[in-house]
């Protein structure tokens, strides 16, 4: 069966299957995936990784916004805001704003922890600031990322719990309370042998070491500590994912319903950890039903 945008709001608490035929997209066939050029780039610090690209429809808007978060292991070596150009353009076809966010990743000077965390934070205010002058909604906006960027997207809609003594603290951050996961590995505490196996990533990297002002780690840069804040997170996994197995999609949402906020889980049967980004995939319309469900239940 297929799920219209409308069946999807009432689901709280909820796992879905959708039964969709696809092929699994291998590794290589995502590194080739690519889409049209942005409308638009915006650099939001002097770093070659430090900017944004934006995709905005035709008409007169104002538009609802898609913030998408790439993955790649938080390397370099796995692509990233290229491939996702490819739902990008799918997404403005919708009526949908684009803001593709590139960051420092731990093989980059500044990337990891803390750097990575804080360029979210200045793209989304740097997104902020562009919105007016650019035809965008921020009434209506969800938070997209891919694996690694599930990661920093679920991380989003907790920033608000975050202490002031942190370095990723913000007074007033951007409220984004409507987010989509594709594969993501956002529990680091509890991910950490997964995240190990599966990106060969130690944990230290992304977490920075404790410190008197800190001595927990994840208390800052864990999703899962970051709850509840209120959010609504669609965790979107394919069936045959092996960097991000159904498994800890359910376990988060599960987490994420215990805390006290809304969490559902819809598997992609048949569909690999790449074919949750590929606007060219048999998942890609009930990943964009997903998303565009999700924008409206932002609403507010």
């Amino acid at each position: 069966m297929t799920l219209s945008s409308r069946s999807l709001l009432p689901l709280l608490c909820a796992t879905v299957t959708l039964h969709v035929v696809a092929a699994p997209m291998p590794l290589s066939a995502y590194l080739a995936l690519e889409g049209p050029a942005p409308g638009a780039t915006y650099a939001y610090g002097p770093a070659p990784s430090q900017y944004a690209e934006l995709f905005v429809p035709s008409g007169p808007g104002p538009f609802p916004v898609a913030v998408l978060v790439h993955g790649g292991c938080w390397t370099k070596q796995y692509g990233g805001i290229t491939q996702l150009r490819n739902m990008a353009g799918a997404l403005r076809a919708r009526g949908i704003a684009v803001w593709n966010v590139e960051y420092r990743r731990v093989d980059e000077a500044g990337g990891g922890y803390p750097g990575t965390y804080q360029d979210i934070n200045a793209a989304l205010d740097l997104l902020a600031a562009r919105a007016p002058a650019s035809k965008l909604d921020l009434q209506r906006i969800v938070a997209v990322g891919h694996s690694a960027g599930g990661q920093l997207v679920q991380w989003i809609a907790g920033r608000n719990r975050i202490a002031a003594s942190s370095p990723l603290y913000q007074a007033q951050p951007l409220p984004i309370r409507s987010v989509v996961s594709l594969g993501g590995l956002a529990d680091l505490r509890s991910e950490q042998a997964l995240i190990k196996s599966s990106c060969e990533r130690d944990l230290v990297d992304l977490t920075g070491v404790p410190s008197a002002t800190r001595p927990d780690v994840f208390s800052d840069t864990n999703a899962a500590e970051l709850m509840p804040n209120g959010s609504h997170t669609l965790l979107v996994t394919g069936e045959l994912d092996t960097v991000s197995p159904p498994r800890v999609a359910h376990d988060y949402a599960a987490r994420a319903r215990k805390a006290g906020d809304r969490a559902e889980v819809v598997i992609l049967p048949g569909a690999s950890h790449y074919d949750e980004v590929a606007a060219t995939s048999a998942a890609w319309p009930t990943v964009l039903e997903v998303i565009e469900s999700a924008l409206q239940s932002a609403r507010h």
